[in-house]
């Protein structure tokens, strides 16, 4: 029976949990599995209780977190090393750059016959210097040639992993398309709006747009608050923006959109007259996305984001940036509008032109469903992993 062990940066909400978390728990009884997982920031929810729900009891490393920190890095390499000693697995797989770096060498210097590592996004653009960006692509061309092979979750994240950046061969990234649960997201959708909505208190005529994530710099929040001010301005629809999530810059975004001329709610304050809601983090995000009726996102760069694989799902109409994997998970001009992240005013076009025009919204909501629920089922995920994995360890 092959042991897998799964490594994770840290749980909190978004796509690699989710990875990380149904490849631990569905493999099937063929298999035994073991999911450890670093520590998370003080300004990220905790995505714990999603593994929890699916059976799966973490076992968690103090000592990897985040931040770059020697004494901290040894001391959870050293836990790693000691795990892998212990459980003895036939593959490890790690899902994102700490868990990456620390769980490769870890795994590479105990002989683990297969070795991969999955990349949900990259650092290689829009995080640090050049100087800093040269010295982590060399970390991860070292660990990949080491390795089994690297997953890539979508197809032109595998052209900017094998080609642009020449971190392996393109024969040895493995495309592993996203897998969630997205049941959730269509069922129940008319009491979860009426529900949302009355929390907020937003009418059902207002036209209700939400950028859906952590605060971080990379989802650039500040274009999605400078569009929809230019919305106010330009349109006589009703319209109500949110901002779901919360991160490391919730002061800055939140001096964005004064800044803007936007009044805005928060949990802690109330305005009136306001046309912006942040509302932090929501646990049970299928209600807020059912009750939006055009989802967002304005990143710099993203890997395959789930908000939008959800909003699809859900049958929301969705206006985006093109940057990452975006074009491999929606269906330009169907589902979603895009546009270049160099072309602001093609952003603030799509948002408003959704917004004026329903047949059109109506159309990319519908087209949402079908498509997000044949392409993106975890259980094919899971399929497709094992697959490789037993390939791999053949060879």
């Amino acid at each position: 029976m092959p042991r897998v062990l799964q490594i994770i940066n840290r749980l909190n909400l978004g796509g690699p949990t989710f990875i990380a978390g149904y490849l631990s728990a569905y493999l099937g009884e063929g298999y035994e599995t073991m999911l450890v997982a670093g520590m998370k920031d003080d300004s990220e929810e905790s995505s714990e209780y999603i593994v929890r729900d699916m059976g799966i009891e973490p076992v968690f490393i103090d000592n990897m977190r985040r931040e770059i920190n020697f004494k901290d890095d040894r001391a959870a390499y050293k836990q790693i090393d000691r795990i892998i000693k212990e459980f003895k697995p036939d593959i490890v797989q790690t899902h994102a750059a700490k868990a990456g770096t620390l769980g490769r060498l870890a795994a590479i210097n105990n002989n683990v016959p297969v070795v991969l590592h999955t990349f949900h996004g990259h650092v290689f653009e829009g995080y640090f210097s050049p100087l800093k960006t040269r010295i982590f692509l060399e970390i991860e061309r070292y660990l990949a040639k080491r390795s089994s092979g690297i997953i890539a979750i979508s197809n032109e994240q595998k052209k900017d992993l094998s080609g642009k950046f020449k971190i392996d061969k393109a024969e040895r990234t493995f495309v592993m398309p996203l897998g969630i649960d997205l049941e959730r997201f269509t069922v129940r959708q008319a009491e979860k709006r009426e529900h949302f909505r009355k929390t907020y208190n937003i009418d059902d005529e207002t036209i209700a747009i939400g950028i859906i994530g952590r605060l971080v710099p990379i989802k650039n929040h500040q274009l999605f608050i400078n569009s929809f001010a230019e919305v106010i301005k330009r349109t006589n629809k009703k319209v109500h923006a949110f901002i779901i999530g919360d991160g490391e810059i919730r002061a800055e975004v939140e001096q964005m959109t004064a800044a803007a001329g936007i009044k805005y709610n928060t949990p802690e304050k109330k305005e009136d007259g306001a046309l912006l809601t942040f509302t932090s983090w929501i646990k049970d995000v299928d209600v807020p996305v059912a009750g939006l009726d055009i989802i967002a996102l304005t990143s710099i760069n993203e890997g395959t984001p789930v908000s939008l694989i959800e909003a699809q799902a859900a049958g929301k109409a969705i206006v985006s940036t093109e940057v990452g994997g975006i074009r491999d998970i929606v269906i330009e001009n169907k589902t979603a509008l895009l546009s270049k992240l160099n072309e602001p005013e093609m952003l603030l076009t799509n948002m408003l032109e959704v917004i004026e025009n329903e047949i059109l919204r109506n159309e990319l909501s519908q087209n949402g469903p079908s498509f997000a629920l044949s392409k993106f089922g975890y259980m094919r995920m899971v399929n497709d992993h094992k697959e490789l994995y037993k390939r791999l360890l053949k060879s």
